[in-house]
């Protein structure tokens, strides 16, 4: 292929990036939840639903282009209704590719009304050096809804010898109940920041993982479980007032999941009654 002579503008449409934009409302119908909204705007998708034999809703989110380029910008708006149960995951890693100096975004907008669970367990999203990325994930619970959500950050690829040392990995995060705040984080974390190296920050690792549980306190002995999951990396947990948060620090997104879901089996009999079992596409 012939490669463009240097002079040549990009076009104006490259330059603006690519926008999309995907809504999705969840219902009970005859004991089952199941889609009854959904609504997409350019390359964002969901595939077909399963309804699992507890009535719950899974779904995978999809982004056909399989990456974000500079510029590009994703909004999601996620609605359960009363009673709803969903599971949301993704098919494989978010890519967030070098921006040239243009920054990409994703917005998350979830509201829950009372008696609704949510899990939101997307895979992992790596962040290319270069790469300058504004996450934005925001959750309104109403009533006794309950949010089971997770996320595992990989920054740069170390396997290709590539560090996140230029770019910028901004990210916000809050969850709200009944329009009360219970749990807000932002961060901003340029690709030369100290705290990448620092013992205090991620210690000169590159894979920070989080599973948050919005709903009643866990028992001590739980949380002392998940504390004592073997990792390949360092962990910890703590309970806030209506929202219980753990964190693991390593270099392995493999092992950053399997952390996580090894967390989420322990906790899956008291936040929703039942053994944990794993959506079929990560197993694929």
């Amino acid at each position: 292929m012939n490669e463009l002579p240097s002079a040549s503008p990009l076009p104006s449409g490259l330059l603006a990036g690519w926008p999309a934009a995907l809504e999705l409302g969840y219902a009970v119908v005859q004991g089952r939840t199941v889609p009854v909204h959904r609504r997409h705007q350019g390359p964002l998708r969901v595939q077909k639903h399963f309804i699992d034999g507890h009535g719950q809703c899974q779904h995978i989110v999809v982004h056909p282009p399989g990456g974000m380029a500079g510029g590009d910008r994703l909004t999601l708006d996620i609605h359960l209704a009363e009673g709803a149960a969903v599971l949301l995951t993704s098919p494989g890693a978010a890519k967030w590719y070098d921006g040239f100096g243009r920054a990409s975004s994703q917005q998350l907008r979830v509201e829950q009304q009372p008696g609704s669970l949510l899990e939101w367990l997307p895979q992992e999203t790596i962040l290319y050096a270069g790469s300058v990325v504004a996450l934005d994930n925001r959750f309104q619970l109403q009533g006794d809804a309950c949010l089971l959500a997770g996320e595992v950050m990989c920054l740069g690829r170390p396997a290709s010898a590539e560090r996140f040392d230029r770019g910028c990995w901004q990210q916000s995060g809050e969850v709200w109940r009944d329009e009360q705040l219970l749990w807000c984080e932002h961060s901003h974390v340029p690709g030369d920041c100290p705290l990448l190296a620092s013992p205090v920050g991620m210690g000169g690792h590159s894979v920070l993982a989080t599973l948050l549980w919005a709903g009643p306190d866990l028992p001590p002995e739980l949380h002392q479980a998940c504390l004592e999951l073997p990792c390949a990396g360092r962990a910890a947990a703590s309970q806030l007032p209506g929202v219980w948060l753990a964190r693991f620090i390593g270099d392995s997104a493999e092992a950053a999941h399997h952390w996580l879901r090894g967390c989420r089996d322990l906790i899956y009999p008291f936040s929703h009654g039942r053994a944990a079992s794993q959506p079929r596409i990560w197993a694929s």
